[in-house]
């Protein structure tokens, strides 16, 4: 039977390790903040609890009346979290959602009473050895798939995609403890952008290596004498920025790629609406959020196969088209494809289109309080 809805409001603790102010804000920012404006706009005390940033206030309150603490930096706010329960910093929860990214909370240790969910958006063994050296690598990859597993072994998990709760399940979480609540998005606002006029690429996130940017510059380099006219915009912030723009002089594409470094919101639909094709050549992706953004502009996407929750998020064929994994060739020629041929362009960002408008935040907030009706059902068996 379907877990009924909260019917009381409760207090909400929700750990993610940044918000979308930080720098290296991404989907899962979003993620997290979409989710606890849901549940403080149907009446729930909601904080969240994520790290410190240059230029970031302690604490503020947002529109929706969500609480946001920041407290420690990339590591320290994880043992901050515990101590801020414990001190009466933030209000004893009744809920505790603790978003791993690939490092835990392990709130199961200090929560006490607190009804507890994991969110994952995808577990991170190829990430650890791109960002880290070997040994830090393995340190993490053990925490992440040995340690945060047996502490939680008892607690229930949410997923952002079905590929997710596969790796969980690899990690020997039990698929029936694994609730998928993918991400939403917001219909574009009201504007008249064109296409361009000659061909443009989109590479529209957070710079960091497991991004692998360098893919698209790549494409860009190989395909620039048959496409002439063709530009890449590469849109995002991150610390990788400088890296990227190096690749750009190393491989002579000074003339023909644009790194515009962070975007608005109001310059980020822009981007999508006017693109002929968005490239998302990411080592590992949970869903794929601007997958789905560019189809609310019916602007298809390419990624590789065996990325994680972008084989979801992208119906091979018929929103856009997977790469063979790790095949630099092949996502080549799919690119070049898609720059000739405007007819499949369009079949394809209609079918993105009508793809994408079945995902909102709305319905991400549904699912998520039944996930968190579900963990306080749990709690009292």
């Amino acid at each position: 039977m379907p877990t009924p809805p909260l019917r009381h409001p409760l207090r909400v603790l929700f750990l993610n390790w940044r918000d979308t102010g930080h720098p290296e804000g991404g989907g899962s920012e979003v993620y997290a903040e979409h989710v606890c404006d849901g549940l403080a706009q149907r009446g729930h005390e909601v904080t969240l609890l994520t790290a410190r940033y240059p230029g970031s206030e302690e604490e503020e309150v947002r529109p929706s009346g969500v609480r946001v603490v920041r407290l420690g930096g990339r590591l320290g706010v994880y043992p901050r979290a515990a101590w801020a329960v414990r001190t009466g910093r933030v209000p004893r929860p009744d809920v505790v959602v603790e978003t791993q990214n690939g490092v835990p909370y392990l709130a199961a240790v200090w929560a006490g009473r607190a009804a507890h969910l994991v969110l994952v958006h995808h577990v991170h063994r190829e990430q650890w050895p791109v960002v880290f050296g070997p040994v830090v690598a393995r340190l993490g990859w053990f925490i992440e798939s040995r340690v945060a597993p047996l502490v939680n072994r008892r607690r229930p998990y949410v997923a952002v995609s079905e590929v997710t709760r596969e790796e969980l399940a690899a990690l020997g979480v039990r698929r029936d403890r694994v609730s998928v609540v993918h991400n939403g998005a917001l219909p574009p606002p009201p504007h008249d952008v064109r296409r361009s006029e000659e061909p443009q690429l989109l590479v529209l996130g957070r710079l960091v290596p497991h991004k692998r940017v360098e893919v698209a510059l790549e494409v860009m380099s190989r395909l620039r004498a048959e496409f002439p006219t063709a530009r890449l915009v590469v849109a995002g912030r991150g610390w990788w920025r400088e890296q990227v723009r190096a690749e750009v002089e190393r491989l002579g594409l000074e003339d023909v790629v644009d790194v515009v470094g962070y975007v608005s919101t109001a310059e980020r639909h822009r981007l999508l609406a006017s693109s002929w094709v968005s490239l998302v050549p990411s080592v590992k992706e949970g869903w794929g959020l601007v997958v789905v953004e560019a189809g609310m502009h019916a602007t298809p996407t390419i990624a590789f196969r065996g990325t994680g929750g972008i084989i979801e998020s992208i119906v091979d064929g018929e929103t856009g088209y997977l790469a063979a994994e790790d095949d630099v060739d092949d996502f080549t020629e799919l690119t070049r494809r898609l720059l000739l041929d405007a007819a499949e362009r369009g079949r394809l960002g209609k079918g993105a289109e009508e793809y994408a408008s079945a995902f909102t935040w709305e319905t991400t907030v549904d699912r998520f309080e039944a996930a968190i009706a579900g963990a306080l059902e749990r709690r009292t068996r």
